[in-house]
């Protein structure tokens, strides 16, 4: 039999072994969580890196390619906002007509384009419906006409001159013509499956009563200015004053920007013009007002002599 000491021993190793396999398991475990951890943390990062050059490739395809000078297709068929069938080259044929391509239901940028054309507008002297048209189509082939008149109505509100509503459009369309058109123009965008939604640039176009592309205007802000002068020189002559060929000749339109800038040169030269004519006009007064004073003089030595 085993004494008193060499029970204890035994104890103690069975208990040490004990604790040893209870360790190793913990270990083991905490092992197998890191190479979980580890494992999700990779295929996160994989994930997110796939997602990332998605989005990239996605981005890569949006963008406006100015196309000036370009005839739009005119016979593309769209639907009115009353779900009527019409041709895009009905808002043509007399009027300048500003293009914007949108979608209705866009989340943020497309109605940040079209409170800055309502916005840049209202503080333009010409009118919609008037002077010139405004034509928005939806690149959205799922939108309907009743879509359409919903914004036509918020929009045309917000404006508030009479007979806008004749002359600011909403269109919807099938895809093969909206691809048609937006090309034509030069607008590229994008559909993305997982949100549903269309990457695009913002910006609008201006054309000529015969649909040819003018004018580019980017971003979401556009002076009245601006469009103004855009309007005037895309009407060829048909609208606008004395005043706005003035301000043509100082203020060129700059593609690379979309803007119309100051041509200080231009600026320079009329103001020398105006300055000679001013100095021309004081010196015929001057010689009118010497010119009679001499005949008073004559007339007065006249009678005394």
């Amino acid at each position: 039999m085993l004494g008193q000491n060499s029970l204890g021993a035994i104890r103690q190793i069975m208990n040490l072994s004990r604790l040893a396999m209870r360790m190793g398991l913990a270990a083991l475990v905490f092992g197998l969580l890191a190479g979980v951890s580890s494992a999700q943390a990779l295929a996160a990062n994989k994930d997110g890196a796939a997602s990332q050059t998605k989005a990239s490739a996605l981005l890569a395809e949006v963008g406006i390619d100015q196309k000036l000078n370009q005839q739009i297709p005119l016979d593309l068929s769209f639907r009115d906002e009353a779900g009527k069938t019409v041709k895009l080259g009905d808002y043509f044929g007399e009027k300048p007509v500003i293009l914007t391509l949108v979608y209705y239901q866009c989340p943020m940028l497309c109605t940040q384009v079209l409170n800055a054309v309502e916005r840049g507008l209202t503080n333009v002297s010409l009118d919609i419906g008037k002077q010139f048209q405004v034509v928005t189509v939806s690149i959205d082939p799922r939108e309907t006409p009743q879509l359409a008149r919903t914004k036509k109505n918020m929009y045309v509100g917000l404006y508030g001159r009479a007979g806008a509503g004749e002359g600011w459009h909403f269109l919807t369309g099938d895809e093969p013509q909206i691809k048609q058109l937006a090309k034509a123009a030069g607008f590229r965008y994008a559909y993305d499956p997982q949100t549903g939604q269309f990457a695009h640039a913002s910006g609008i176009m201006l054309l000529t009563p015969e649909g040819k592309l003018s004018r580019y205007f980017y971003g979401i802000q556009y002076p009245s200015r601006d469009l103004r002068l855009g309007l005037v020189e895309a009407s060829e002559g048909r609208i606008g004053t004395p005043v706005d060929q003035v301000l043509l000749y100082c203020f060129h339109y700059d593609p690379a920007t979309g803007k119309y800038g100051m041509v200080i040169q231009n600026v320079i030269r009329g103001a020398g013009v105006l300055t000679v004519m001013i100095i021309g006009m004081l010196v015929f007064v001057l010689s009118r007002r010497g010119g009679g004073r001499g005949q008073a003089e004559l007339r007065e030595h006249g009678m005394r002599g």
